[in-house]
This record gives structure tokens, C-alpha cells and sequence, in this order.
């Protein structure tokens, strides 16, 4: 039997604001384990990103593809996102460990995969990327300030161009899309409904449910 429990704690150093994060509880009649509700899903094989995307986040990613990577190499693991976005190293520290590991990811778009968060939804195994009907999906080319001096205001565009380049090549991997094409839609803040992102190749089907309402 499953009991829950509630507490309030802080999800990451991201989150600013203090969030209930359920305690669940495993009786099997002999023994009793508790896990906080993410890592009760963690035993499932359930990744969840659903938080801006920064280093100590991409750290907690990583580290759970890994340990399920060493767990099994064979079984799927499934990534669902409820993300905005963040840092682009942070983003493709856990995107190299999605193609390093053996184990197929497949992602679950959940309300939104903006910026970074649509790059990981697009990298999942191939036929395992999924969006429910309603989410949202953006992308974008990366963005960054820059001060200093004029050399290494200069410094820094170019490897803002160079990232540019590395995202567009691994979007059009992914989608099938043209280089020309991905850089094109990227120039903008690109917004796409789930069909839209599946129609661009950002996703392989758009998981839909009775009662729902068909998108026009």
C-alpha cells in the first residue's frame, strides 16, 4: 500500500520560493521505505525536468541518468520536461549524457519545452518523443550579454555565433530539418503547438486522451 505525506522544501537552488514536495510511502507488509516523490519516480526510471536549467540542476540530471545507465543499459528511461529554458552549457551537459548512455531516453513534453528544454525534448530516442496535446513548445537562437573591452566584447559574439551554429546542427539531426531551415526558425522566438512541433520533426507523435479538445 502507498501512504502520501506533504512537507515543504526547497526543490533546487533554482527555485526561489518554497515548494510541498510529497514524501511517499513504500509498505510491501514486511518492510517500509519512504521517498521523497522524485525519487519514488527515479525507481520507475522517471526522469523530471521541470526547472530552469542551470549548472546545479544539469548536475542532478546527469547524475540520475547515470545511475540509471548503470542500472540498466537496456531499459528505457523516460524524460519528461516542464521546462523554459537556461544556461546552453548547462542544457548540453545533460543532452551529451542523453547520447552518451546506452539506454534509449524518451522524452514526454508536460506543459512546456521552451529554449534548452526543446533541444532535450528533440533528442530523445528516435519514435520515443512524445508531446501531450496541450503543451508548448519554443525555440530560439541562444542569447548572451557581453561587457569589457572592445576584444573581448568581440570574444564573446563569437562564441555566441559558434554556439549558434553547434545548436542549429543539432536541432537539424534531429528534426530532419536543413541546416538553413533550423537557422531560419531559430532567428525568432519560434512558438509551436504540439502538432506544429511534430509536423517540424521536434517530436514523433502527440500522445492524446479522451475528452480532450481537438487542436485546430
Amino acid at each position: 500500500m502507498h501512504a502520501i505525506r506533504t512537507i515543504s522544501r526547497t526543490f533546487s537552488r533554482s527555485t526561489t520560493a518554497q515548494v510541498g514536495i510529497p514524501f511517499v510511502v513504500d509498505n510491501d507488509g514486511k518492510t517500509e521505505r519512504v521517498y521523497d516523490i522524485y525519487s519514488r519516480l527515479l525507481k520507475d526510471r522517471i526522469v523530471c525536468v521541470m526547472n530552469p536549467i542551470d549548472d546545479f540542476f544539469s548536475a542532478s540530471v546527469i547524475a540520475q541518468l547515470l545511475f540509471l545507465q548503470s542500472e540498466s543499459g537496456k531499459t528505457a528511461i523516460n524524460m519528461h520536461i516542464n521546462c523554459p529554458g537556461g544556461s546552453v552549457t548547462a542544457g548540453l551537459g545533460i543532452y551529451d549524457t542523453m547520447q552518451h548512455i546506452s539506454a534509449p531516453v524518451a522524452t514526454w513534453c508536460i506543459g512546456q519545452a521552451s529554449s534548452m528544454g526543446s533541444l532535450l525534448l528533440t533528442a530523445g530516442a528516435k519514435g520515443m518523443r512524445t508531446s501531450l496535446p496541450n503543451a508548448r513548445i519554443m525555440v530560439h537562437q541562444p542569447s548572451g550579454g557581453a561587457y569589457g573591452t572592445a576584444a573581448d566584447i568581440v570574444i564573446r559574439a563569437e562564441e555566441i555565433n559558434r554556439m549558434r551554429k553547434r545548436l542549429n546542427e543539432i536541432y537539424a539531426m534531429h528534426t530532419g530539418q536543413t541546416v538553413e531551415t533550423i537557422d531560419q526558425a531559430l532567428d525568432r522566438d519560434r512558438f509551436m503547438s504540439a502538432l506544429e512541433a511534430q509536423e517540424f520533426g521536434l517530436v514523433d507523435r502527440v500522445e492524446t486522451h479522451s475528452g480532450s479538445v481537438p487542436d485546430t
